[in-house]
C-alpha cells in the first residue's frame, strides 16, 4: 500500500530525512515514532504529497506520487498536528467544502455526512461554528474531514495532543473501527507511546534515519524482561557499584533505570544489601514502549529489526 524507497529531504546542509525506506501493507496500523526534530512530520508530509523528496521514490497503492500526485491524493487522508478547520464555518460547511475539493458531488457529500456525523455524536452540532466546539469535538471534525472522501490511507500527525483521556480513547476506538471495517491503512505519529502499542508495526527514527522497526511487543521483549527503577539522591556511582554494562542502564534525573533479562536478573535482597542506605525507592516493573524509546534515543545503537 505504501512503499517509500530511500527517501530524503534536505534543506541545504540539514538532512531532515536521510535515506528512509518504509513498506507498509494495506490495512496496517503503523506507528512512526521518534523524538522532536527526528523527521516524523517531514516524512508524513512527503508521503502525503505535501513535500517533494530530495531523493527517493514513494508509491501509494501502486501510484508513483511524483508522476501522478492528483490521483494519489484521492487515496490519502491527512490530519495535521494543528487543526486545519475554518473556525468561522460550521461543522457541516467545513466537511462539505473538503468533500467538494476531493471531487464528491454535493448530493454525495451530504449523504457521506449522514454516515459520518453520528460516529462522534455530532448530528446536533452540524450547524455550530467550529470555533464553538470543545477541543475533543474539533479534533473529531478534523478526523472526519480526513476520511470524508473514503481514502485508502489515513495519516495522523500527533492527532491527540492536548486532548483529555476520554477524547483520546474515543478517537482511537474510531480509528481501530476504520481499520477493522474498511481495511484502511493508518500511519500515526505520536509522543504518547502507549497509543502506539496497538500498532501492527512501528518504526523509530532519529535524525531522519530508521533506528529500529518491528512489532511493538517484539521490540519491548528485545529490550528486557523487567525494569528496575532505583531512586537516590546521588545515582552517579550506582552503575559501577552494581557492575552494570553501559547499554543496560539509563539515568533520568535522580532515577536509575536498569533493564534486565531473565538470565541476568539480580535479586532485590542482593541490590538492597549492596546499596544499603543509599536508595530512597526501588521498583520493579514490566518494560514498555516508552522504555524502548528511551534506550533507542539515548544511545547510538545500529538499526534493529524485530
Amino acid at each position: 500500500m505504501i512503499l517509500a524507497q530511500g527517501i530524503s529531504k534536505h534543506y541545504g546542509a540539514l538532512k531532515a530525512v536521510d535515506g528512509l525506506s518504509l513498506d507498509i501493507p494495506a490495512g496496517q496500523f503503523f506507528g512512526l515514532l521518534g523524538p522532536n526534530g527526528s523527521g516524523k512530520t517531514t516524512t508524513i508530509h512527503m508521503l502525503a504529497t505535501l513535500l517533494a523528496p530530495s531523493a527517493g521514490a514513494i508509491l501509494i497503492d501502486g501510484l508513483d506520487i511524483a508522476k501522478d500526485p492528483l490521483q494519489a491524493r484521492r487515496k490519502i487522508g491527512l490530519v495535521f498536528q494543528d487543526s486545519s478547520l475554518d473556525g468561522t464555518l460550521s461543522v457541516e460547511q467545513n466537511l462539505l467544502f473538503c468533500a467538494g475539493l476531493q471531487g464528491l458531488s454535493l448530493k454525495a457529500s451530504r449523504e457521506r455526512l449522514q454516515e459520518l456525523l453520528p460516529l462522534f455524536d455530532l448530528q446536533d452540532r452540524r450547524h455550530a461554528p467550529v470555533a464553538s466546539l470543545s477541543g475533543g469535538m474539533r479534533r473529531a471534525v478534523d478526523i472526519l474531514r480526513g476520511i470524508v472522501h473514503r481514502p485508502r490511507v489515513l495519516f495522523l500527525d500527533e492527532p491527540t495532543v492536548g486532548l483529555d483521556l476520554p477524547s483520546r480513547k474515543r478517537i482511537w476506538h474510531f480509528v481501530r473501527r476504520q481499520i477493522a471495517e474498511h481495511g484502511m491503512t493508518v500511519v500515526l505519529t505520536t509522543h504518547y507511546l502507549e497509543e502506539a502499542a496497538p500498532c501492527d508495526q512501528v518504526c523509530f527514527i532519529r535524525r531522519g534515519q530508521a533506528i529500529a522497526r518491528g512489532k511493538p511487543d517484539a521490540l519491548v521483549h528485545e529490550l528486557g524482561d523487567r525494569i528496575l527503577e532505583i531512586e537516590a539522591s546521588d545515582i552517579a556511582h550506582l552503575p559501577s557499584l552494581l557492575q552494570l554494562q553501559h547499554n543496560d542502564f539509563l539515568m533520568e534525573g535522580n532515577t536509575l533505570l536498569v533493564r534486565e533479562h531473565r538470565d541476568t536478573q539480580v535479586s532485590l535482597e542482593e541490590i538492597q544489601q549492596q546499596l544499603a542506605q543509599q536508595v530512597e525507592t526501588l521498583r520493579i516493573r514490566k518494560p514498555n514502549l516508552n522504555d524502548v524509546f528511551l534506550w533507542l534515543t539515548s544511545g547510538t545503537e545500529e538499526e534493529k529489526t524485530c
